[in-house]
């Protein structure tokens, strides 16, 4: 395990599982949102693709995502493992809703200075929603990648509860 993808929905624990892997494993934690979101208005990195494929090329990553479209097959065609978190909906609702409740009234800087509001959770896009509606979608994407044969290599680990994933990460 020297190039990971976690990959997961949106609130499933990507990031937390990312950086506990990176530390027990020396590997370099690389978030995906930090490097997509570039500035204020949660404007996108116009040098993502350069940025990702620069960062790929490294001997020892690991990555909190599926991969935005743009970057997603440079990543999966780079990386040597995926550990998907496939947890439940009712898994992943509250930690998501929990998690953006607490961004909100914290008013958490998140990337490139950018920070979740009341307001937002208007928006399709606010990750609540998002996690709600692309669940399936996701999901299916995920199993999609694991089945095709350009991935074939990669070793796969699928987690379905986090207690699952703790022991897999402590047995480490």
């Amino acid at each position: 395990m020297q190039r990971v993808l976690v990959v997961g929905v949106t609130g499933a624990g990507k990031s937390t599982l990312a950086r506990g892997l990176g530390g027990r494993l020396g590997l370099r934690y690389l978030e995906m949102d930090a490097l997509y979101f570039a500035g204020p208005g949660w404007a996108v990195n116009e040098r993502l693709v350069e940025d990702v494929a620069g960062l790929a090329d490294g001997p020892r990553w690991v990555v909190d995502s599926l991969g935005y479209p743009e970057v997603r097959d440079l990543l999966w065609e780079r990386a040597d493992t995926v550990v998907w978190l496939d947890y439940p909906r009712r898994v992943v609702m509250p930690r998501v809703l929990r998690r953006s409740l607490r961004r909100t009234v914290t008013r958490e800087e998140l990337f490139g200075g950018n920070r979740e509001t009341w307001r937002d959770w208007l928006s399709r896009e606010h990750p609540a929603w998002w996690a709600w509606s692309q669940f399936t979608t996701r999901r299916r994407e995920i199993e999609r990648r694991l089945r095709d044969p350009r991935f074939a290599p990669l070793h796969a680990v699928r987690l379905g509860r986090p207690r699952d994933a703790a022991a897999w990460l402590a047995s480490l």
